[in-house]
């Protein structure tokens, strides 16, 4: 609508005395723009370039979260971490549920004569069905609480389940469509071990970790980790060379299921969550892992010195992991190595103390209600796991 004040033509004198410093900055600022796009397209595609792919033909191993696939594992050990459940094979911590497999902690207390007083002194507790067999002395198949001597059960019960007596792959694919718990100092994994240690014992066969989650009230559960466990000894482990983690700022993964993935090859391992953009470990065997790991040529035993020897030598720079490996899935319980680290927030224990379990299981009335009642959300429940070798 034309304005009534307006009398005659409009003067526009941009039209008749054109700055050619503006023509000059407008033409400047465009060709930037177009360069910038033009360099974000040559990145992507030299990126997607350089981006190792399973080229080879995948055979499917299993795709089952029930069956005869599945091993439950009974101990009492702690396992090397040191934590603090017991793992057992009763249908309260391992179950299945609408098409579903849950692996659920509970309190021991609620499963023993005594209760909670029983977990903490004048109980003697054999579990049945045990499978450890590393243990001599019978720890891993036992326990005596005793408050003299700061000895108790293991406060918490959980599952341990794995494919070591049926499934296994040397190179491949893993695949699993998993929620992960919601409550304090709880440690849901999905990992991979060696049937065979090849190379001697943890570290030295390695472990492949495609998911491990961190839980606990001030830290949220908002990230996942993705590692390779490999060293010579165990007091030289390289996994600090080869983790990485996956952070959603938004929303907990413990608020709906989401898909962890393993890719693995004799070139590369990447785990990644719900797309490779989302990838926590990203790992190429472009050099031998000893020398990747960059450790000393000798180190102190005591009092002598030793020559740290490569038990890798002449097998590939995929060695350790280069063998067939099994899966495994549970959800830990605290422990001592460091996972949960001193100064994480109002944690119960300290990872040096002589009665780390015990302080734990004493600080229940902070820790336990934050558990959730409902299995779905304090338990950790897979929808699907599919697992492939390459053809």
């Amino acid at each position: 609508m034309k304005s009534t004040l307006l009398q005659g033509p409009v003067d526009k004198p941009w039209l008749q005395n054109k700055d050619w410093k503006v023509r000059a900055s407008w033409w400047i600022t465009f060709g930037v723009m177009m360069l910038g796009v033009a360099a974000s397209a040559v990145s992507c595609f030299i990126g997607y370039r350089q981006t190792p792919m399973i080229t080879q033909p995948l055979c499917l191993v299993m795709e089952d979260t029930e069956g005869a696939t599945w091993r439950r594992e009974v101990d009492m050990s702690g396992f090397g971490n040191h934590q603090f459940e017991m793992t057992t094979s009763s249908e309260n911590n391992s179950f299945i549920q609408d098409g579903m497999l849950y692996i659920m902690p509970t309190l021991t207390s609620l499963s023993i004569p005594g209760g909670n007083a029983s977990v903490f002194d004048g109980f003697t507790y054999n579990i049945t069905g045990c499978t450890n067999t590393q243990n001599s002395d019978g720890s891993g198949c036992g326990a005596v609480s005793n408050e003299t001597a700061g000895t108790i059960i293991n406060p918490v019960m959980s599952a341990r389940i794995t494919t070591q007596k049926s499934h296994s792959i040397r190179y491949g694919k893993v695949e699993i469509r998993a929620k992960i718990p919601t409550g304090d100092w709880l440690w849901p994994a999905l990992w991979m071990l060696p049937v065979d240690n090849a190379y001697g014992p943890w570290p030295l066969s390695a472990s492949l970790l495609l998911l491990s989650g961190l839980t606990y009230l001030r830290r949220g559960s908002n990230v996942v980790r993705g590692s390779l466990n490999w060293g010579p000894t165990a007091i030289f482990n390289g996994v600090f060379k080869t983790y990485g983690l996956w952070d959603d700022r938004r929303r907990s993964f413990a608020s709906s299921f989401h898909t962890y993935t393993l890719e693995w090859t004799p070139d590369f391992i990447r785990t990644y969550v719900d797309s490779r953009l989302h990838h926590m470990l990203d790992v190429r065997f472009n050099v031998p892992m000893f020398a990747r790991g960059n450790f000393p040529a000798t180190y102190q035993n005591g009092s002598q010195t030793v020559a740290l020897q490569n038990p890798w030598i002449g097998r590939g720079n995929s060695a350790p992991f280069d063998q067939p490996f099994f899966l495994i899935m549970n959800v830990a319980v605290g422990g001592t190595n460091g996972w949960f680290s001193d100064d994480a927030g109002g944690k119960p224990w300290l990872d040096k103390s002589g009665t780390a379990m015990r302080d734990f299981a004493l600080n229940q009335d902070k820790w336990y209600p934050t558990w959730p009642e409902s299995p779905q959300d304090r338990a950790m429940v897979i929808d699907y796991v599919r697992m492939w070798k390459l053809c």
